[in-house]
This record gives C-alpha cells, structure tokens and sequence, in this order.
C-alpha cells in the first residue's frame, strides 16, 4: 500500500478512534468503493489516469459532500491524489479493512496502535510525510512556522546528545518505549500536534533514521506553509545580515521563500555549507582543501615515472 496513504491513515484514524467512528468510517469507505466498482462512468471517471487528478477529486469531492463523515471524505481525496488512478478502488477498501479491524479490536487494545509495516528509507519518510499532511491540514500558518521550529530545535537535541540518538534509534527498543520517550521530552513544551508528529517519527519511520525522518518533518512543515528548508552549516555564527542575503539568494534560485535553519560547525574551518532538498552547495574551506589533496595525490600520481620508487620505498630503502 502507498506509504503516503499509510501514513495520512494513522492520523485519520486517531482521530476517529477519538469520534467513536471508526465502524463507520469503515462501511463508509467500503460503500464508496462498490459505488465506484458498480457505475462504470464513475470507476471510468476515478480511474483513468489520462483524467487529471484534480478533475477525478472534484468528481468524488462532489459525490461525498454532506453523504460522508468529513474523515472519509479526505481519506478518499487524498487516496486520488497520492495513489495510481488504477489502485483507486482497492486503496478505499484497504483502508476500509483497516479501521474495521481497529474498531473490532478488543478494549484493552484499543488505546495501542497498529505496528506499522516495515519500510525503507524513502518509504517510511514518504509514510511520516503522510501523517504529516494530515496534521497540518487546517492549521494556521503561525502554527506551522512554530511546529517547524520546534521540530528542528528537538532534531538538533537528539542529533547531539548521543544517549538519547542511540535510544531512540535502537530498533530492539519497543516502539510505545521510543514513543514515551518523545513525548516525555516535548510534552507541555511544544504544540500539540508537535508533539504527534515526534511520536508518530518513532513508530513509522526507520529508528536509525531517526533525526533525517525529523528533518523530513522540518521539511514538511515548511512546505505546507509555501516555503522551503535551506539546511546552512557554517564555521562561524551567521549574522543577520548574512542570513537576509543567503536567504535571498536561495529563494531566487528555487522560486520559492527560503526557511534557513543555521547550525554551527567549527570543523568546517571557514565558509559554509547550504542544502535545499537535491541541492547542495558546499564552499567551506575545509571542503576546499580536501579537494586541494585529491588535486595534489592525483598530481602526484600522474608525474610518478613507472617502476620508479615511492618515497616509502625510499625511505625503507
């Protein structure tokens, strides 16, 4: 099943479990299904993937307004949008199983969530990505900008503190442990929903991806806000200046706003190092003398006269 949609699910579904409505969020994606199967206009409609996929939304967004619960009608809208036209149908009954099986869960269980598919790495960013969609839908622009913040400030915490990367990247740890773990770090210290998508980071991405599957969620943030995330290392602090016109820079090459998130790093010994998704631009001066030694031993190399010694040899000599 598409990780995205496994993702946007997870979310969907606490919320229902909330509602009590997950039988019926259920029956509800389940009918939708056999409508579509048993209209061939409709399943015509939905699943030809020469139809745009707005157009196959508007279609379905149309057919469910005011008929569905407002859960149902975006688990069937994002389902559209993420998944092939041709696994339309079979993604709505999926998840239709899925939150049957959640509702006829004994009590006891009912609180715990289901464990979640074991993925690589893309997919189970592509996975948190989708719980992530679903959270911000609907907020507001200040509160993405501080969960953002807030999600890069936790990352470089567990980036640093290496006890704390090792148990939170410790497959053998149960994952409700890793969890606890999260939200007894951030709990009554960062927005709710930061706090969800921390917790959700241990259950469905990879525990040793642990702080690049928390960048993804910086990342996400941004781009639900209609910016982009310049990642800057720099040898020294960056000041305001410098960062106006880096991030003025940036936006001009990609065409979109620049979100930069500056760490420093000593070890660089000049320069910086900036990465926007794909791209990378590193002129710090530690990287130019690396390539400095490649330039010298590759130099070196071509002069040597063969079966001449090296200057091992000689010294051995």
């Amino acid at each position: 099943m598409n990780p995205a949609l496994q993702g946007y699910l997870a979310a969907m579904e606490e919320a229902l479990a909330t509602a009590a409505a997950l039988a019926d969020a259920g029956a509800q994606l389940h009918a939708v299904a056999d409508l579509v199967e048993g209209n061939n206009a409709l399943l015509l409609a939905v699943t030809d993937g020469s139809v745009p996929v707005a157009a196959r939304r508007a279609v379905l967004d149309q057919l469910l307004a005011g008929k569905a619960l407002p859960e149902v009608g975006r688990l069937v809208h994002q389902a559209v949008t993420v998944v092939p036209a041709g696994e339309v149908v079979s993604s709505l009954r999926w998840m239709g199983s899925r939150l049957d099986h959640a509702a006829t869960r004994p009590a006891a269980s009912a609180s715990e969530p289901f464990d979640e598919d074991v993925l690589g790495r893309l997919g189970s960013r592509n996975r948190v990505s989708g719980y992530a969609a679903a959270v911000f839908e609907g907020l507001t622009v200040s509160d993405l900008e501080e969960i953002e913040d807030q999600l890069f400030r936790f990352a470089r915490t567990v980036e640093a503190n290496r006890k704390l990367r090792y148990a939170l990247g410790d497959r053998d740890l149960p994952v409700a442990v890793r969890q606890d773990v999260m939200v007894k770090l951030l709990g009554g210290k960062a927005l709710p929903a930061t706090v969800r998508l921390a917790s959700y980071a241990a259950r469905g991405g990879r525990a040793r991806d642990i702080v690049a599957t928390l960048d993804t969620l910086v990342e996400d943030a941004a781009k639900a806000r209609g910016w982009r995330v310049a990642r800057v290392q720099a040898a020294s602090e960056v000041d305001d200046a410098q960062q106006r016109d880096l991030s003025d820079a940036l936006a001009h090459l990609t065409g979109n706003p620049v979100d930069l998130q500056v760490t420093v790093e000593p070890a660089l010994i000049g320069g910086v190092v900036v990465q926007v998704g794909d791209l990378l631009v590193d002129s710090s001066t530690r990287h130019r003398l690396d390539e400095l030694k490649e330039h010298l031993l590759a130099s070196e190399e071509a002069y040597r006269i063969p079966g001449s010694p090296t200057r091992r040899d000689a010294t051995d000599g």
